[in-house]
């Protein structure tokens, strides 16, 4: 047997893999005094820590599972967002 078909079917025999999770990708961090919180009208702007060109941090929970680069998604909707991963956490060390 191939370990792609031992994958393929230990992946199949558990039911648990057809449910969807979120994922949460984050951009950056804003640390505003509350008095400039409390400030915020629409169409102000909240600087973040990061440029745009940073690594983008992925997680399920607050569990971090990947780092990637932001994107536009060529052929998707215009403007429309996406993640190319750069790394995957090794999930089976322990946090």
């Amino acid at each position: 047997m191939d370990d792609q078909a031992d994958a393929a079917r230990s992946e199949s025999a558990t039911p648990f893999t057809s449910v969807p999770i979120e994922i949460t990708v984050s951009v950056g961090r804003a640390r505003p005094l509350v008095r400039d919180l409390l400030k915020l009208t629409e169409g102000s702007v909240l600087t973040l820590d990061k440029r745009l060109e940073d690594p983008v941090e992925l997680y399920v929970g607050d569990r971090l599972i990947g780092i990637g680069a932001l994107e536009v998604l060529e052929g998707g909707e215009n403007g429309q967002l996406a993640v190319r991963l750069t790394e995957v956490i090794d999930l089976k060390k322990p946090s």
